[in-house]
């Protein structure tokens, strides 16, 4: 990995690829949102064998690394098993209604959710934990073993059918 720049602690890929793989064994097929380079998408596909595309409207894949140059919608999720959202930015809302139908994991680093009020983390994750609560789904805090401070996210879960 010393060969990619990127910005914050590179390991972040590496701990949620593993979270990831452990957390979802079924998964088969995940969406990497605002995926940036790839490398994300990159080690789920080499290491645990889940094929994984970025879907970024940015286009800065890294060669070989399936994606889709498009901004992401909420109705796009029916497509793969599980949604990441590592540090969605302005996909954060999508990525959050994207739990109404598959699981998501989402480790918010800035205040993408509303523009009307200034959010710290803490107050960010306990937003977005009362609206999905608020439609019936499931939330579970968690804090990824990488460094911080932008390592704490959640786990939703779609309401019961």
């Amino acid at each position: 990995m010393s060969r990619h720049r990127f910005h914050g602690d590179p390991t972040r890929f590496e701990v949620v690829a593993g979270f990831v793989a452990d957390r979802f064994p079924d998964a088969r097929y995940v969406a990497d949102v605002a995926g940036g380079q790839g490398m994300l998408a990159r080690i789920l596909g080499k290491r645990y064998g889940i094929e994984c595309e970025v879907v970024d409207p940015r286009g800065w894949t890294l060669k070989g690394v399936p994606s889709r140059q498009e901004e992401y919608a909420a109705s796009m999720a029916d497509f793969y098993d599980v949604i990441v959202g590592l540090h969605p930015d302005e996909a954060l809302p999508a990525v959050v209604d994207s739990a109404r139908v598959r699981p998501v994991v989402v480790v918010p680093c800035c205040n993408f959710w509303t523009r009307a009020q200034r959010l710290g983390q803490a107050e960010l994750l306990a937003t977005i934990g009362r609206h999905h609560r608020g439609i019936g789904g499931g939330v579970e805090e968690i804090q990824l073993d990488f460094r911080g401070p932008k390592n704490r996210g959640m786990i939703l879960t779609p309401p019961p059918a």
